[in-house]
């Protein structure tokens, strides 16, 4: 064989090696609480991670290579969730991971993913999940600092100054619980009753009953479905009539649904925009993006869609974006996540940087009234 053969062949080679090496599909792994008490959270990420995937694949994937996503079901337990996570990183070789969907399984989680140097991008909202930052974690959920503030913000501006605090005791409530006393400290509120409750409770009218008699302005509760909805049918069936908050964990129809619309009638709580895209100015950055996340939800899955699906598109939308502009190996995508310049996704508009993890601020909320049902701008 000549030397022009030779090297012809040789070409040949490493063309075939290159497109190969394009072809190869970049594995994402998600661990989401798609059975359990936090189906309601779950179910949504996982349908919206697997919509958003195909829809990338159909454009061609990210730079000629296409997504191959690996969801497991973590029924919401942390323990599971942990094996879950090995798995996706020592047998499935995955080169991030979008999830987990609540504040315990990520704070479980978290230690083996830093060990073994994988970006998480967790979909849960506790601020202890990347506070203090670590380099290897990261959330897409605003900060539940960021929720408590807008809520006092809201509570001051219509004079209610004694609040009343009726929280879960999982990773969410607690870490939410703390906020709220530190904001209302710094804000000049005063905490007039700290009530708690278990994540296995059925009845908070004990709670409640002592609430009532404690004066508050207002009740913040702060939970996951379903006990915030107890809570919501507790306070009318007493006959409560002190404005209610909640906190943003419950911003879906799912926990007007399970309150009762009559019980649930003039409830308060900070909620990504989705909620109320179709009210928002067509100038607001999110809109656009926003109306068709809903549209495509719509259209695949029957139903509108979640701010808790949402989670999970920004999750893809960090990592898509991450190897767009550094590469797809865990240390690239790590590196771009953190380089997340103005990305509008749909829990906001994300500002990365090394000391933040989370990238949102208070305009990734607005705060929103249950009005008949349905959503409305709170005044």
């Amino acid at each position: 064989m000549g030397k022009f053969k030779v090297f012809l062949v040789c070409v040949g080679f490493i063309l075939t090696a290159a497109v190969a090496q394009a072809a190869a599909p970049i594995k994402i792994g998600a661990l989401f609480a798609v059975s359990g008490p936090a189906a309601f959270l779950g179910e949504p990420e996982k349908n919206t991670l697997e919509m958003l995937v195909k829809e990338i694949n159909a454009k061609g994937g990210i730079k000629g290579a296409l997504i191959e996503v690996v969801i497991y079901d973590t029924g919401g337990d942390a323990t599971k969730a942990v094996q879950l996570a090995n798995r996706l990183i020592k047998d499935d070789k995955v080169v991030a991971i979008v999830g987990p969907s609540t504040t315990g399984e990520t704070m479980a989680v978290k230690p083996v993913t830093e060990k073994e140097k994988i970006p998480l991008i967790s979909c849960a909202a506790g601020i202890k999940i990347t506070e203090p930052v670590n380099p290897w974690t990261f959330k897409t959920p605003a900060n539940d600092q960021i929720a408590g503030e807008k809520i006092l913000n809201h509570a001051g501006k219509l004079g209610q100054k004694k609040l009343a605090l009726l929280t879960v005791s999982d990773g969410f409530g607690s870490s939410g619980r703390e906020q709220l006393k530190v904001l209302a400290a710094k804000k000049g509120f005063t905490i007039v009753a700290d009530e708690t409750f278990g994540p296995k409770d059925t009845d908070m009218t004990a709670q409640l009953t002592k609430i009532r008699g404690a004066g508050a302005d207002a009740i913040i509760c702060w939970g996951t479905n379903p006990w915030p909805a107890v809570v919501t049918r507790n306070v009318k069936q007493l006959g409560i009539t002190t404005p209610l908050y909640m906190s943003h964990g419950v911003a879906s129809k799912k926990y007007i649904e399970l309150s009762g619309v009559e019980a649930a009638e003039g409830v308060m709580l900070p909620a990504g925009k989705l909620a109320v895209f179709d009210k928002l100015k067509v100038t607001d950055p999110q809109a656009k993006l926003l109306a068709e996340y809903d549209a495509a939800y719509r259209k695949t899955f029957g139903v509108e869609s979640s701010t808790f699906g949402g989670y999970a598109y920004d999750g893809l939308l960090l990592i898509a974006d991450a190897i767009k502009k550094n590469g797809a190996t865990p240390e690239q995508i790590r590196n771009g996540i953190e380089q997340s310049s103005n990305l509008v996704g749909i829990s906001g508009v994300f500002n990365m940087s090394a000391t933040d993890h989370n990238g949102l601020d208070l305009t990734a909320f607005e705060m929103v009234k249950i009005v008949k049902g349905d959503w409305a701008l709170a005044q």
